[in-house]
């Protein structure tokens, strides 16, 4: 074989240096790529900085921070950094600040309908169940419905953390009939005050923080927030020997998530997937913590001395009677009666389905842990 062209073609050293002088020329020549700054995002919640339920907040922020993997930076603060709690939505849809964290209670104010996604009516069902009828039964849809269409507000919506049932309250006297509650002074939030002033109750909405102060001062004279951990941290025992546990008022309740839409809007479609899953993420992880800090709780408040009752059998059915009457009226509004008739057709459906399905856990937890 004739070797003539061998000495045209370029070494193989020769071809490996020409192509790296070739590609340090074009690295010298390429300008600089930087990473993008993170989107910051001013987040409030509408709780004081040492309830568990700014810590939910908190546990939400730090699944979007850590799964935006330094894309989106959201900055937690407290009731009262920038607005008061009652002015969070309104703050959001404005944009002065970029989200909130809170429950729709909250907003009623604006529109009654808007209790019904958080503290619904005592159905039968549970905070998981009213999240199922969101993701599944046409709540969400309704929801931003509402939001959107109706109250033209510039929010992106999400009911997240399942509640359970909350306490009738704290009083100065066991109640063992809805008579004792005529007149009272009482703290409750959402279409809870419906209920109780049909049962002529004197009904005053404050912010979670402001509750203990004002039982202090007698300018209550019995209240409800939600749960043990926020009552034992928020001072209720430091006020009351009396906790009436199991009612019907807000037999559910969950939360809500807001961001100001149009900012939410103009973040990448994956992010704003990131936030969507952080926001379920941080509702399963807020179900098991509960399951341990309420129960836990419980015991510290009677550790204080706080006797703790159930809720009798008359004050309950007296509840039930109430939201018989708040259904009736507010299902003058179309919008509200469309959400309670789709609440209930999923409730019967949902709740019928667990009542017949599932034993009575009640008999089960008796045999191991009652017996005699």
């Amino acid at each position: 074989m004739s070797n003539t062209h061998d000495g045209a073609r370029p070494s193989r050293r020769a071809f490996m240096t020409t192509a790296a002088v070739a590609a340090g020329a074009t690295a010298i020549a390429a300008p600089a790529v930087h990473a993008q700054a993170p989107v910051k995002l001013k987040f409030q919640s509408t709780w004081p900085n040492k309830d568990i339920f700014h810590e939910f907040a908190g546990d939400f922020v730090r699944y979007v921070n850590t799964m935006a993997g330094g894309r989106v930076e959201v900055e937690l603060l407290a009731a009262g950094a920038v607005v008061p709690a009652f002015q969070v939505l309104d703050a959001v849809s404005s944009g002065i600040i970029d989200g909130g964290h809170g429950v729709s209670a909250y907003w009623y104010g604006k529109n009654k309908a808007f209790s019904l996604f958080g503290t619904a009516p005592a159905f039968g069902w549970d905070a998981d169940e009213l999240l199922g009828w969101v993701r599944y039964g046409g709540g969400q849809q309704l929801y931003d419905e509402l939001t959107q269409q109706i109250l033209k507000l510039n929010v992106v919506g999400m009911l997240t953390g399942p509640m359970p049932s909350q306490p009738l309250g704290w009083f100065k006297a066991e109640i063992k009939s809805p008579d004792q509650l005529k007149g009272m002074k009482y703290r409750t939030v959402g279409l809870g005050a419906d209920v109780f002033k049909e049962m002529g109750v004197a009904v005053t909405i404050v912010p979670g923080g402001e509750i203990v102060p004002a039982m202090d001062r007698g300018l209550l004279e019995g209240a409800e927030f939600n749960n043990p951990s926020s009552d034992l941290v928020l001072g209720f025992p430091d006020v009351s020997k009396v906790y009436m546990i199991q009612s019907y008022h807000q037999a559910l309740e969950c939360f809500e998530i807001l961001f100001n839409k149009t900012k939410f809007d103009g973040l990448p479609k994956d992010v704003q997937a990131i936030i969507k899953g952080a926001a379920d993420a941080a509702s399963s992880d807020m179900m098991w913590k509960a399951q341990d800090r309420y129960s836990k709780d419980l015991e510290a408040i009677k550790a204080r001395g706080v006797k703790v009752y159930p809720t009798p059998k008359p004050v309950l059915e007296a509840q039930l009677t109430a939201w018989d009457k708040v259904i009736a009226n507010l299902s003058a509004d179309p919008f509200f009666k469309k959400v309670v008739d789709s609440q209930m057709a999923w409730a019967k459906r949902v709740v019928g389905f667990r009542l017949q399905y599932e034993p009575d856990s009640a008999f089960a937890y008796n045999h191991f842990f009652q017996k005699a």
